[in-house]
């Protein structure tokens, strides 16, 4: 009787365990996606509000920057040159010494990714520039990443091809894409994007 007994309860939690682990999967597969809304300049404590804490609290009176603690969309909300990433693991919004943005690095991806899956979200984001009226520079030295034979093989090798835009002499945006190996899967190619973004950096005669 008390086996029976026993063996009844660990069902019945077995079945709590369960149910839990699939209420908990539903509400990740429907759940929003967290955003974080900025532009450079503003207070990064307004921006950390604004994006439901997912930046950590502001650092008072230092050069510091926050990280998202969970995958996150960006949404670079200046009126006229915004734009927006895909959700990303990895994004940093940095502050200076009277706590407003200045820099935001990131990767706009969950998880490295094939070539192509890499490409599409590189081809999107230039497109959205292109609308947004942000302009290419250091094209002799550095071309467009292109979605075309020559530029796939160039990051199949590694050579992390790098393109740079600018709005005027508002913003500046870098962006990359670096080849991800490891020793345990050499053969597995992996990619991963990455994109620095803040007031001009680059002076003109390094153009």
């Amino acid at each position: 009787m008390v086996a029976k007994a026993k063996r009844r309860w660990c069902a019945k939690l077995l079945g709590a365990v369960l149910a839990a682990a699939a209420l908990w999967l539903l509400y990740a597969a429907i759940r929003p996606v967290d955003e974080v809304h900025l532009t450079i300049g503003e207070p990064y404590e307004q921006v950390r509000e604004r994006s439901g804490s997912v930046l950590q609290p502001l650092v008072p009176g230092k050069v510091w920057m926050g990280v998202v603690r969970r995958p996150a969309r960006l949404c670079f909300a200046d009126p006229q040159y915004g734009f927006t990433t895909p959700p990303a693991k990895f994004l940093t919004v940095g502050y200076d010494n009277h706590g407003n943005v200045d820099v935001i690095r990131m990767s706009p991806q969950v998880k490295t990714l094939p070539l192509n899956e890499t490409m599409e979200i590189v081809t999107d984001l230039q497109k959205q520039l292109l609308r947004g009226g942000w302009t290419r520079f250091r094209v002799v030295d550095d071309p467009p990443i292109e979605n075309t034979p020559s530029v796939k093989a160039r990051i199949r090798r590694c050579e992390a091809p790098t393109e740079f835009w600018e709005v005027a002499t508002k913003f500046q945006l870098m962006l990359d894409v670096r080849c991800f190996r490891t020793d345990e899967n050499p053969d597995d190619e992996r990619y991963l994007i990455s994109i620095s973004l803040s007031t001009p950096w680059i002076s003109d005669d390094a153009r």
